[in-house]
């Protein structure tokens, strides 16, 4: 970036203080702060999983990870869009598991460590807008631990010879963790 002419600053010791550190800067110096989810951004989210969808028909359960939450607010926009009846599942690392804490109280839970492999889901303080629409809409969120990220990152090299970063293979780690009960469902003993 800084060969590009971009002046490049690191400041934080995680996701969120970066955050906070770019909010204070852009106040500071009268900059436009492109957030990490707003309704624009979700909706320009939902057309990759317009895509998805239209390539895939009549899809059980999606799982997708949640860093702020726009990639799961923006499949839910879809699948509610097209009318159809999958079931999309949030996954989080456990050493980040903000969304999963605040799934499960029904409101928004901050954490003061987000600590994980899964850059893209480490985030300790989520948004309330999000975290009101995985509530009402997400089947539930899943989490998984730090082996399973890794184990899945390496299945994808294995057998796809892809490198993958750890949020992208949480979704992944989460059908894995989960396969018994999917399996039982799928045969009809649940």
């Amino acid at each position: 970036m800084r060969a590009l002419g971009a002046e490049l600053i690191e400041d934080g010791r995680d996701f969120q203080e970066a955050l906070e550190f770019a909010q204070r800067l852009a106040t500071e110096r009268g900059l436009h702060m492109v957030p990490s989810f707003d309704p624009a951004l979700v909706c320009g989210v939902a057309s990759y999983a317009l895509e998805f969808f239209g390539a895939v028909a009549d899809l059980d359960t999606v799982y997708v990870p949640i860093g702020v939450g726009s990639g799961i607010c923006g499949m839910i926009a879809a699948r509610e869009a097209l009318g159809l009846r999958t079931k999309i599942v949030g996954v989080v690392a456990e050493n980040a598991p903000a969304y999963a804490l605040s799934y499960a109280a029904g409101r928004v839970v901050t954490t003061d460590s987000a600590d994980t492999i899964a850059d893209g889901v480490a985030c300790r303080v989520p948004i309330a807008e999000a975290v009101e629409i995985i509530n009402r809409w997400a089947e539930r969120v899943v989490t998984v631990s730090e082996a399973e990220i890794a184990a899945a990152m390496r299945y994808y090299f294995s057998d796809t010879h892809n490198v993958t970063e750890g949020a992208g293979a949480a979704p992944l780690a989460a059908p894995l963790k989960e396969r018994a009960a999917m399996e039982r469902r799928a045969s009809g003993w649940c």
